[in-house]
């Protein structure tokens, strides 16, 4: 987030002006945006969707799944109630083994066959097993977005991150970051009773205008807590307030469209009213007071004239 301030900061330096616009981070003024995923590791995390299915339409939200592609026998029954729910079918792979990424010649014998699930179960969205990650190769698997790099997990498989809770492109691919620890690390290894971390962390992302991106497997909640934990997780995005609840191929959408958007908003120096309005979009104004940028809406403009 400092780096954005900074690069706003040295826009508004190079313009010489009192003021520049720039887009605002989510659609219809929305100030942060959450995100429900889940990863289906094992035959038994399959049986455990529609238990979760129904807690989150008690909320009214949707979520996305991903599924691993050769594990497991796949039900159709349980991949059309997902459907119906309004949710999406994401990739988790071919094999939950971690070795998608172990060379370059095992990964480009995965590829066709990545290719073709995407394809044949018309995903848009790809998360690798255990979150292991290549940046490099990542753009070749053929999803249109992926959600395989947290913000930062010192405690995953493949430790580390990508130090951003906003989503950013790897060439023409939207990735779009973990941004909460998700409920194995936070319930098996760190033996967390409640769902506090939880709730510091997405108030902070929400605050600072990010995606609270959610990850929480069906194979670990299989007890009533660990169901209670995640009711209480969706009571609280709910409590926020201003969020943009999406499902994450949405994100990815609206990501290209706020990028084009941007490249428009670079070359122009403005935004025709019906590109802001076809799409959502909100213009922000960023100034320099005391050497600090402060942000206000176009409506707050206007009202200053």
């Amino acid at each position: 987030m400092e780096r954005r301030e900074a690069e706003q900061l040295e826009r508004l330096r190079r313009s010489g002006g009192e003021r520049v616009p720039f887009l605002g981070t989510w659609p219809h003024g929305h100030r942060f945006a959450f995100v429900l995923t889940h990863d289906v590791e094992r035959e038994r995390g399959l049986a455990e969707v529609e238990r979760l299915l129904e807690l989150e339409a008690r909320h009214g939200m949707v979520s996305a799944w991903f599924l691993v592609a050769e594990d497991y026998p796949i039900d159709t029954e349980i991949v059309q109630a997902i459907l119906a729910a309004g949710c999406e079918i994401g990739l988790h792979g071919l094999h939950h083994d971690g070795r998608l990424f172990e060379s370059r010649d095992h990964f480009e014998r995965q590829l066709p066959r990545l290719r073709r699930y995407l394809r044949d179960w018309n995903a848009d969205g790809f998360r690798s097993p255990g979150a292991h990650r290549h940046a490099g190769w990542m753009p070749e698997v053929g999803s249109s977005y992926d959600s395989s790099f947290h913000d930062t997990d010192p405690f995953d498989a493949q430790p580390g991150g990508c130090c951003s809770i906003l989503p950013y492109f790897l060439g023409d691919l939207v990735e779009l970051p973990i941004t909460l620890p998700h409920d194995f690390t936070l319930f098996e290894l760190l033996q967390e009773r409640d769902i506090g971390v939880w709730r510091e962390k997405a108030g902070w992302i929400a605050e600072h205008g990010g995606p609270v991106t959610v990850l929480v497997h069906p194979d670990y909640a299989l007890t009533e807590e660990r169901l209670r934990h995640y009711d209480e997780l969706l009571g609280f995005l709910e409590s926020l307030g201003g969020g943009w609840h999406a499902l994450p191929r949405d994100v990815a959408r609206w990501w290209r469209r706020r990028a084009a958007l941007e490249a428009e908003l670079a070359e122009q120096g403005a935004l025709r009213d019906e590109a802001l309005a076809e799409t959502g979009a909100s213009l922000r104004w960023a100034e320099e007071r005391d050497g600090s940028i402060v942000i206000t809406s176009s409506e707050e403009q206007h009202a200053q004239l």
